[in-house]
């Protein structure tokens, strides 16, 4: 899987993690929604991404992925 795959699958985990613990635990955990949507809005605009950060230290995206 690649780098850039990594973090989509990431951010989108985050989210619906999100709105399950939002509904069943509770409505306080939106804001980590919030911050994982304003968090790649910054990304889009800057180009950081403290996510790409922390999977490249773990090694994600180093070997050879199955399409390319």
């Amino acid at each position: 899987m690649t780098l850039e795959n990594s973090i989509r699958a990431l951010a989108g985990t985050m989210v619906l993690l999100s709105v399950v613990l939002t509904h069943y635990v509770h409505p306080n955990w939106m804001w980590l929604t919030v911050f994982v949507g304003a968090n790649l809005l910054q990304s889009a605009f800057t180009g950081f991404c403290p996510a790409e950060t922390i999977l490249r230290k773990l090694g994600v995206g180093k070997g050879k992925s199955c399409c390319g």
